[in-house]
Formats: structure tokens, sequence, C-alpha cells
């Protein structure tokens, strides 16, 4: 059913990839005045106005809040979840959500999965700091740990890390990125 010989530990992305998400980027980047290329978390670091830096935040805060209460599983993550976790496969998540939103969705969806690294924790992906920190506390080779998620930064994410970069296949959005993967599990 799934191919868990590939891999001594998995770090899954949260939105998209274990719950449904439904944020609306487009309309956070117009509200906070980020042009839609361009990536949301960078725009704000690069904000100069304290004030309206913060203004940024409290608006993507907002957001995160409204959808985590309205997140719901996928179906098949649970069982990909307890499978791994009955071979002894240790387990984390890795989000460029906020703690708050994210840990909202992991107990309304009460996903068994206890290590948590968000945005807070760790500079966001594509920076792969979130995924050394895990690897090293787990203390296993990068190329031994796979980095699951449904986005190219969670591609290029685990690529930084020099981990195996699986993608959700949940979701026909994701075909672009397939030359670019280790496995595609489909829960």
């Amino acid at each position: 059913m799934f191919c868990f010989t590939k891999v001594a530990g998995i770090i899954f992305d949260l939105d998209d990839t274990l719950v449904h998400a439904n944020l609306d980027f487009k309309q956070m980047k117009q509200e906070i005045g980020c042009d839609e290329a361009m990536d949301i978390l960078t725009y704000i670091e690069q904000i100069e106005s304290c004030d309206e830096q913060e203004n940024a935040r409290q608006t993507v805060l907002r957001h995160e809040l409204e959808d985590a209460h309205t997140s719901e599983l996928i179906t098949g993550a649970l069982d990909f979840i307890l499978n791994a976790q009955q071979l002894g496969i240790p387990l984390a998540i890795v989000t460029r959500n906020c703690r708050e939103a994210s840990e909202i969705k992991i107990r309304n969806n009460n996903i068994p999965i206890n290590l948590l690294i968000t945005r807070e924790d760790a500079r966001p992906k594509p920076h792969p700091e979130g995924l050394l920190k895990i690897a090293e506390g787990w203390q296993l080779p990068c190329q031994k740990v796979a980095y699951i998620g449904d986005y190219i930064y969670d591609i290029e994410a685990a690529h930084n890390a020099n981990m195996q970069a699986w993608l959700y296949k949940g979701s026909s959005k994701n075909k672009q990125y397939a030359d670019n993967l280790s496995f595609v599990p489909k829960y």
C-alpha cells in the first residue's frame, strides 16, 4: 500500500498535505499590498515601517486563524500516518504557517504528530532550517528523511536539505513538479 522502505523518517507539510486549507493568498496579498507574484512572507519582512509590517502580519494571522478552524483532514492521511508509526518511523510537521493556526489544525483534526516546526521556529521554506533541525534531532542522515508536501517550496526545501522530495499526489495542480521528485505517494 505505502512505500516506507525508502525512508527512516518522514516530515510533512501541513496545508494541502495533511489538511485541506482554504487560504486565499490572492486576497491576503491584496490586503497588504503585496505583488501577486511575490512570496508573501518575504514581502512582509521587507516592509520598512514597523507599523505597516505589524499590520501585514496581523492580516496574515487573521486569515490563518480563520482557515485553521475550517480545515479538514485529507482522506487517507491518518491511515498513512498510522502505518508509518506502526513501523516505528518518526514523524514531524514543518509548515510556513504560524504556530497558533498549526496547533488548531492539528488538534481539531486529531493528527497524532507531536513534533511541529512553524515559521516562528525556523526560517520559512524553501529554507531548509526546519527540516535540518528535525533530522539532527532524530540523528538521521538527511538522505534517509523524506519531506512530503504539495508545493514547489516543499520540493525546494527538501532539495536544500538534501532530503527526499515527496509530493502528495492528491491534487492535479502538482503535476508540473513531477520531474523534481523522489517519490509520489497517494493516500
